[in-house]
């Protein structure tokens, strides 16, 4: 979780020879001590990691056909990070996809409502640790490195003085229970979800936190789920951590092909757009917000920029699917590599987080690529 994603990514590119060695056969009662080692289960269906990425201290865990345990663990680790996240999963994790997971998959799609997962747990009586699910979302279908939209975790249970990425910003009923909910940003947005009562085991939709996700501002329909996580984070110790029990299931028939992360039709006039209207949503608590922007031009632009102003000194903190920067009042958005090409009909969309003190008014002087835009 967290920074482990940016680690992680590039130590995987070296280790790729070094995962392998444990093989990816389908077999129970496979022993991983290597850092990025892994595996897979039942036929490639889950794949289980020892993802070390935090600490230089021996991880073992014994691979059954359901899950895992941590059998060797001597972590550490007292400042702000975790030692690891071992887990089991489905989709995909920088390359390492599990078979027949219909990830990744859109939040749009019907069959995202359909997506479940369950599993069940047993904790040691020392160390400290937390157990959660880490459930990733990309603006792209992506299913090799960091994803950049949304990681909600799911915290079942969590000793010490451990607390997730950012601040509580409020509590959320989901799956039968209580929720604390932090929001934190660290390049992509992390919701975590700490339940109030800690419980071994769980099962429910992946949308229902979803939902309440994107009902907060921090993430979007358009995003798409790449995959669904359980395991534990350990701070110090970990050995005796398990997933005695793991499910994914996704209703419907599964896609036969993954879409492209660009338009694949070519922009009839690259231009400015001729004009456009957008829509300006946020979401905010005291001293602090998100927003989502919404330009809809008038014809397809290839490349883009909109600008606008902010009336009361509000200061940007972070964005996603656009570089965002700021210079006094003056705010500018360009798009990334992937979401440059707006085709006729379609529409541009980007995010942001900001700061906020007296009055958080609405930006106003929206232009798209020089153009000023109306309200939609």
């Amino acid at each position: 979780m967290r920074m482990r994603m940016i680690t992680a990514s590039l130590a995987m590119l070296g280790s790729v020879a070094a995962s392998l060695v444990v093989g990816q056969a389908a077999h129970a009662d496979t022993v991983i001590c290597d850092k990025y080692g892994s595996t897979t289960v039942q036929n490639g269906k889950y794949v289980v990691i020892n993802n070390v990425w935090g600490s230089s201290a021996t991880q073992c865990i014994n691979v059954t056909n359901n899950g895992f345990t941590v059998t060797q663990a001597q972590h550490n680790n007292t400042g702000g990070t975790p030692a690891a996240y071992p887990a089991i999963y489905a989709g995909c994790h920088y390359a390492n996809c599990s078979t027949n997971s219909g990830l990744p998959l859109q939040a749009s799609n019907s069959q995202f409502n359909t997506v479940q997962t369950s599993v069940s747990m047993s904790y040691p009586g020392s160390g400290i640790y937390d157990a959660a699910y880490d459930i990733w979302f990309d603006p792209t279908p992506r299913k090799d490195g960091q994803n950049t939209g949304a990681e909600i975790m799911v915290w079942l249970n969590h000793t010490g003085s451990v607390q997730p990425v950012g601040s509580r910003v409020g509590t959320a009923n989901i799956a039968g229970a209580t929720w604390d909910v932090w929001f934190g940003n660290i390049g992509w947005n992390v919701i975590s979800y700490v339940r109030t009562s800690p419980t071994n085991s769980i099962s429910f939709a992946v949308r229902n936190f979803y939902d309440d996700t994107v009902n907060r501002g921090y993430g979007q329909r358009s995003w798409y789920l790449t995959s669904v996580q359980a395991g534990f984070e350990p701070w110090v110790g970990g050995a005796g951590l398990a997933v005695n029990n793991f499910s994914y299931s996704i209703g419907g028939s599964l896609p036969t092909s993954t879409p492209s992360s660009t338009p694949t039709s070519t922009p009839t006039n690259p231009g400015n757009g001729g004009g456009c209207k957008v829509k300006y949503t946020k979401n905010e608590w005291q001293g602090g917000f998100t927003a989502d922007v919404t330009v809809t031009p008038s014809s397809a632009v290839n490349n883009w920029t909109v600008g606008f102003n902010f009336p009361n000194g509000q200061k940007i903190t972070s964005g996603w699917n656009a570089t965002v920067t700021q210079n006094g009042s003056s705010v500018t958005a360009k798009n990334l590599s992937y979401n440059g090409s707006v085709g006729a009909g379609g529409s541009i969309s980007f995010g942001f987080q900001g700061t906020w003190s007296g009055s958080n008014g609405n930006p106003t002087g929206f232009t798209l690529n020089g153009t000023a835009c109306t309200n939609a």
